[in-house]
């Protein structure tokens, strides 16, 4: 059966994924680091705000927002870019994810207000820490910390409207979430779930775009822009008869 199309809203939108079996996607502090990076860096590249994330040790929780349709195009480089690092780096193969993210709009403030909430205390509910601001890989350390807030953070709904006042960011994300209404308002706004469009490029046109290059330089500067243009690593990788790893070492070389 094919996947459903959903339509891209600009607005803010929860957004989860787990690892494949309930794996650990991140198991030491440089894992956490380098997916931290690279959302960061895409976020920019694709002009999305963060406006709250956590990281937990098989899966992740962002609250971000888009003013065009690419959310799905954000995810795509970021959960693909960070199974690339993955996979190589312990030396495993195959998907790491569960399946495609999950995403849901967000369509008023109390889901707002509740849902910044609930990702930043994941890590309290999980008993890993007593205090929010004990665990590093989550916004919420940052927002008490200006000096050293990622640009990525710097135009959250945290930041715009807290400032640098610390006791109201506390008493506010440590506001008690009511599970219920979370749920409830989570189903109200699947009725304009977040798209993770699939429509695939036409792969003839990829394969003009390579031909007749024998030039290096000249190949990497078209496999730039058929990344632009929306192609998977992997459809590239496939059209040049050349390692996913490769075509993916040259998108990291040329990062602006």
């Amino acid at each position: 059966m094919a996947r459903r199309l959903r339509i891209e809203l600009a607005g803010k939108y929860h957004v989860m994924n787990r690892g494949v079996a309930q794996m650990h996607i991140f198991k030491e502090p440089a894992d956490y680091e380098y997916f931290e990076e690279l959302m960061c860096f895409y976020a920019k590249s694709f002009g999305i705000v963060i406006h709250n994330y956590c990281l937990m040790g098989n899966h992740y929780h962002l609250l971000l927002e888009i003013t065009q349709a690419n959310l799905s195009k954000f995810m795509r480089q970021l959960n693909m870019n960070y199974s690339i690092y993955f996979n190589k780096k312990y030396k495993r193969v195959g998907h790491l994810w569960q399946g495609r993210f999950k995403s849901w709009y967000v369509t008023d403030e109390a889901y707002l207000y509740t849902l910044m909430c609930y990702i930043e205390q994941n890590p309290l509910k999980a008993n890993m820490v007593k205090r929010l601001e004990e665990y590093p890989y989550s916004s919420y350390h940052y927002f008490l910390n200006h000096k050293e807030i990622p640009e990525c953070l710097k135009k959250s709904w945290v930041v715009e409207n807290y400032k640098e006042d610390k006791e109201a960011i506390e008493a506010f994300l440590n506001n008690p979430v009511d599970t219920a209404q979370l749920q409830e308002l989570r189903n109200a706004s699947s009725l304009v779930e977040a798209a993770n469009i699939d429509n695939k490029p036409d792969m003839q046109v990829l394969v003009k775009m390579f031909e007749n290059i024998s030039d290096i330089k000249e190949r990497n500067k078209q496999i730039l822009k058929a990344i632009k243009k929306d192609y998977s690593q992997h459809r590239i990788a496939k059209v040049l008869g050349v390692s996913q790893q490769a075509v993916y070492g040259v998108v990291m070389r040329n990062r602006i």
